[in-house]
């Protein structure tokens, strides 16, 4: 199932999460919704309706967990590039969504938020996802994330084009720019201390981050799955969490000096 799991990570049958060890800002690319409709001989947008339901799934078990931030890749900056068809249905798919789960979200006490071109996207779907953003801003618990019309290469481009205007404008010195002062002009800026995934997931076996959160990922733990997306159910979720925590962060330090990080 978890194909990148080294002979130390295998998990015996009553392994038990630890609730004081679990990664604070877990990262999601939800892939193989158009295959796994395919296998069953349904429109690829079927695929598409039944993942919709797994975010649901995989973002209460999140919050329940106590994960602090859960980032969806949703769309990408790329994704354009599908069938006119597919690209409208997920258009229309965060409306169905948040129609829907908007009461749970509210009980679950998360806040939506978004990162990515959202000016880009159609305005009856900028709409829904502000409206939601809007709704759950007060909640306090865990932050849903959506990457919506997002690539990283171009997140990083209007970074850098933000610090050479202020640079230009003598707001900031070229020698003041860090890498702290690079991760204050992502999209990711929003979370504060949370940016950077601790764990990225990718579903449907595929092994590359394909323009996700490619500065923020670093040091993150990667898990890449064979189970397609609309596969995926709470109890899979949480074995990713307990091999999570069989890792060892070094931070390219040693063990030893790490040993508390999570």
């Amino acid at each position: 199932m978890i194909f990148n799991r080294s002979k130390s990570e295998t998990l015996s049958d009553n392994a038990e999460l630890d609730m004081e060890r679990i990664p604070e800002h877990v990262a999601m690319i939800m892939d193989g919704n158009g295959r796994w409709a395919k296998k069953r001989n349904m429109p690829r947008v079927a695929g598409h309706q039944q993942g919709m339901e797994v975010v649901k799934t995989v973002a209460k078990a999140a919050a329940q967990r106590g994960v602090k931030v859960l980032t969806l890749y949703a769309f990408s900056t790329e994704n354009w590039k599908r069938p006119e068809d597919e690209v409208g249905f997920l258009m229309k798919l965060p409306g169905r969504f948040f129609d829907t789960f908007i009461p749970e979200i509210k009980a679950n006490n998360i806040r939506v938020e978004i990162i990515g071109e959202i000016d880009g996207v159609p305005a009856d779907t900028k709409r829904v996802v502000l409206n939601a953003v809007e709704q759950t801003a007060d909640n306090t618990g865990m932050i849903l994330n959506f990457a919506l019309n997002y690539g990283s290469r171009a997140e990083i481009v209007d970074g850098i084009k933000e610090m050479a205007l202020a640079v230009q404008q003598g707001e900031l010195a070229i020698d003041d720019i860090t890498e702290a002062t690079v991760s204050e002009h992502l999209m990711t800026a929003q979370l504060g201390a949370l940016a950077d995934p601790d764990l990225l997931i990718r579903t449907g076996g595929e092994q590359r981050l394909s323009n996700f959160l490619m500065w923020q990922s670093a040091y993150s733990e990667f898990i890449f799955m064979d189970t397609l997306w609309p596969d995926l159910t709470a109890d899979i979720f949480d074995e990713t969490l307990l091999t999570f925590q069989q890792r060892n962060r070094r931070f390219g330090g040693l063990a030893e000096n790490n040993s508390d990080k999570k």
